[in-house]
């Protein structure tokens, strides 16, 4: 009997994580003879837990199609870390009995370092079940914080979106900061690595252009430095255009800290808009608005990056033929070809342990020595993954996105509980 493939997202999702599923379904409609029935997980490995699994060959093809201008998590995604095996016994037993019940023999989970933790795990614990299975992860993350890999799929996207939003909102600021608001902040995403707030840097062309400063995580946040600095800025161009990640610190203690955790053990953050809004306000008794872009940057399907929805694209599909080939314990990489002067690149891999909770910083040489600027290098990294534009077909003024119908399959086993 032929093996069948589960396929499912984990994590926070990107503008083009749909696109790498879509090209993992259409290879497999393509390469069907090698392979058994298409299942994707409902809400991720929390729908294997439960055994919500969906039959892709149950929705329209036509549906399906769009999932690749599609943004979200078309199957639903899910933030659930699985610990070692003796602290989450029943859990990995769980997935072993569902794996088991429907002939599952094919894994592809599509999400950051976390999820390739898990992937990882659940490949060794079938290994020592003397049951291996095909386990493969492949890479999303808007933070493109995954080491090995050129750049991560979403990445180039949400730098689109935020260097376009930040270039627009500092078009409004500008024109208005003569008798009303001087300072505009942008705050964006990124626990610990800069890449995000570092995007919006693209649209810096001179000295006078905006953002006239990012503030990064790897860079120790110093308020006497900062107020100074936005202090300045406002005398010399008479506006000051800020962009600044979640993840900024003071003493080792981020600056907009909840002090609640969420479901990974990491630290919930709160906002660090307001909190730099409120120092300027009461510091230096400027007149400021701030934005946070949140979810809007991550679901920005519409302005997606040529580059990136490809790049999500083809992993998908050669994900098929890994598959194929009977490769497991990896994930597969965006690997620049060096010799291009322009960015041309292809797919490879590395293995799961190499990347499973691990992080990429932003590199020292991406962030000019004044720390709130980015080098030309960065710059240019940045701008050949934001080229080229994507855009979805349109329906009564607004996008086409897919509907898909998401029906679970009859269950086998008895219900589980976590």
């Amino acid at each position: 009997m032929k093996g069948n493939i589960l396929y499912a997202q984990s994590g926070g999702v990107t503008p083009v994580i749909n696109a790498t599923a879509y090209g993992l379904i259409e290879q497999y409609f393509k390469d069907k003879k090698h392979f058994g029935k298409f299942y994707a997980g409902k809400n991720g490995i929390l729908g294997v837990l439960n055994e919500e699994l969906i039959d892709i060959s149950a929705e329209k093809r036509s549906e399906l199609e769009l999932l690749k201008q599609t943004p979200g998590g078309a199957f639903g995604s899910c933030r659930l870390k699985l610990n070692s095996y003796i602290e989450s016994k029943r859990e990995f037993e769980r997935i072993y009995e569902v794996f088991k019940a429907h002939n599952i023999k094919y894994f592809f989970y599509n999400g950051g370092g976390d999820s390739q933790d898990t992937t990882n795990k659940i490949s060794k614990f079938f290994q020592s079940k003397k049951h291996p299975i095909i386990c493969i992860g492949l890479p999303k993350t808007i933070d493109n914080d995954l080491p090995i890999t050129y750049c991560c799929p979403g990445y180039g996207s949400v730098a689109k979106y935020i260097a376009t939003s930040t270039l627009e909102a500092s078009l409004d600021v500008k024109s208005m900061s003569q008798t009303s608001t001087k300072v505009f902040i942008l705050e964006v995403m990124g626990r610990h690595a800069g890449w995000l707030a570092a995007s919006a840097g693209i649209i810096k062309e001179k000295a006078s252009d905006p953002p006239h400063i990012i503030l990064f995580p790897e860079v120790e946040f110093n308020q006497q430095s900062f107020l100074k600095k936005v202090k300045d800025i406002i005398k010399k161009y008479g506006y000051c255009v800020i962009v600044a990640s979640e993840g900024i610190k003071s003493k080792n203690k981020f600056i907009s800290d909840s002090g609640l955790k969420d479901s990974f053990g990491h630290a919930q953050l709160g906002g660090v808009a307001p909190v730099l809004s409120n120092m300027i306000t009461s510091k230096l008794n400027i007149k400021v608005h701030w934005a946070v872009s949140d979810y809007l940057q991550r679901a920005a399907r519409h302005i997606g990056s040529k580059v990136d929805v490809e790049q999500a694209y083809v992993l998908g599909k050669t994900g098929i033929a890994y598959a194929k080939k009977r490769e497991s314990d990896i994930m597969l990489i965006i690997e620049k070809i060096k010799s291009a002067s322009k960015l041309k690149w292809r797919v490879s891999h590395t293995p799961l342990s190499r990347v499973a909770n691990v992080e990429s910083m932003l590199p020292k040489n991406y962030i000019k020595t004044n720390g709130y600027e980015i080098s030309k290098s960065c710059f240019n990294y940045i701008s050949e993954l934001a080229k080229g534009e994507d855009y979805p077909s349109y329906v009564n003024g607004v996008p086409r996105y897919a509907r898909l119908q998401c029906k679970v399959i009859k269950k086998k086993l008895k219900s589980f509980n976590l």
